[in-house]
């Protein structure tokens, strides 16, 4: 049986909520793929991405968003991260930041000096499926343990539902 990482599991168990670790197929771990495979539904899966600035001084901030949204880059994040321009963290940098691979990283254990932004429609649901640290794991939460996280900052608008 695959678990998450030993300080994932700490802050889960430390957190005084329900959770459920899952065993997730590494070439399975993408959102999409992860969803249609295990019957998940993409509005109980959320994301958890890095962004960073592409002009001035090197700024990044990880993001929380449903499946079913996509993460307003041009305008909300760009005025949060006081940049001209930003974009996506690549799969280096996310591994470098964050210490997780795309497609596992979850918002518990990140360094806290990453700022952590949820968008508004997360906190709506009773529970999400993250990332759990690596692409072999999973983790079913209350959204109730996203208030107990560090840096934390619940951003309406942050994303957009997806038409």
């Amino acid at each position: 049986m695959t678990d998450t990482l030993p300080e994932i599991r700490a802050i889960l168990e430390a957190s005084g909520h329900s959770f459920e670790v899952w065993d997730c197929d590494s070439d399975l771990a993408d959102t999409a793929m992860f969803c249609e495979h295990y019957g998940v539904l993409p509005e109980d899966s959320a994301n958890t991405i890095l962004v960073r600035t592409k002009t001035g001084e090197l700024r990044y901030a990880a993001c929380i968003l449903l499946a079913t949204h996509r993460l307003d880059v041009n305008n909300v994040v760009r005025k949060k991260l006081n940049a001209r321009k930003v974009s996506f963290a690549s799969a280096l940098e996310t591994k470098e930041n964050t210490g997780m691979e795309i497609g596992g990283v979850t918002a518990l254990a990140l360094p806290n000096t990453l700022p952590l932004w949820v968008d508004s429609a997360v906190m709506e649901r009773q529970f999400v499926i993250l990332g759990g640290g690596n692409r072999t794991s999973k983790l079913k939460v209350p959204v109730a343990l996203l208030n107990d996280l560090p840096n934390i900052e619940f951003v309406e608008g942050l994303a957009k539902p997806i038409s």
